[in-house]
């Protein structure tokens, strides 16, 4: 996908959250209603185009909770720059040139690749385990949703860099495997409280994609599934 220029590519799905213009994640970020909706619809179409390129591929989610991710941080996937001889994918993108002229005329000068700078002081650490579990007791769709995405934030900031700015975070590979596992999370929450966003809300449509808030509830419909069965899933209910 990072060597194709056109819609199929990675730079096309990268500049959909951000820079260039129109920032589409506009809609998601600041409203509970859309933020997870929204970006389960992300994270579904990038998918997609990436199995159009290999059939096996898969996005996976970073479980930044687990006692490995809570000692070390970053996954091991995502830290060296090569690999039996190859450079690695997942450790840096590059920004397109578009996107890079439109933040700098905006006072947001990023550059190419993509940098991180994990567990700078001043970022709140990495949620937990507890935190999570916490987060799936509240039973309100808007309250979970909220917290959740202040979680999600704090994991941008932990990492740093382009992922610490909005307008370029979805450039970083990491992006994906961070966004994969807060959608697994609000799966985790409709196994256990079986609830949906506001009735007023379900037939609005999540653009830029051909894809309204209903229609990203059931995962199972949208042909993917996530483990359930660890220490962080709670039970269904009977």
């Amino acid at each position: 996908m990072m060597a194709i220029s056109d819609e199929r590519g990675y730079q096309y799905f990268a500049g959909i959250h951000g820079y260039p213009l129109p920032a589409y994640c506009d809609i998601a970020h600041g409203h509970a209603t859309y933020f997870l909706p929204w970006h389960r619809a992300y994270l579904y179409f990038f998918e997609r185009a990436l199995l159009t390129q290999n059939p096996a591929g898969q996005l996976a989610w970073w479980d930044w909770t687990s006692p490995k991710s809570q000692r070390d941080g970053l996954p091991d996937a995502y830290r060296t720059k090569t690999g039996a001889g190859k450079r690695n994918p997942l450790f840096e993108a590059k920004v397109n040139d578009q996107a890079l002229a439109q933040g700098k005329r905006t006072g947001d000068p990023r550059s190419t690749p993509t940098r991180r700078a994990p567990g700078q002081p001043g970022s709140n650490p990495l949620p937990t385990a507890e935190f999570v579990t916490s987060m799936l007791e509240l039973s309100d769709f808007t309250d979970f949703s909220n917290q959740l995405e202040q979680a999600h934030g704090d994991v941008h900031m932990w990492v740093g860099g382009h992922m610490s700015d909005i307008a370029f975070a979805s450039y970083d590979p990491i992006f994906w495997a961070h966004h994969t596992m807060i959608d697994r999370i609000w799966y985790l929450w409709q196994l256990k409280w079986g609830k949906r966003p506001p009735a007023a809300v379900l037939d609005h449509a999540l653009p830029p994609f051909a894809m309204t808030v209903r229609q990203t509830l059931d995962i199972h419909a949208l042909g993917y599934e996530y483990a359930a069965s660890t220490a962080h899933a709670p039970a269904a209910p009977a």
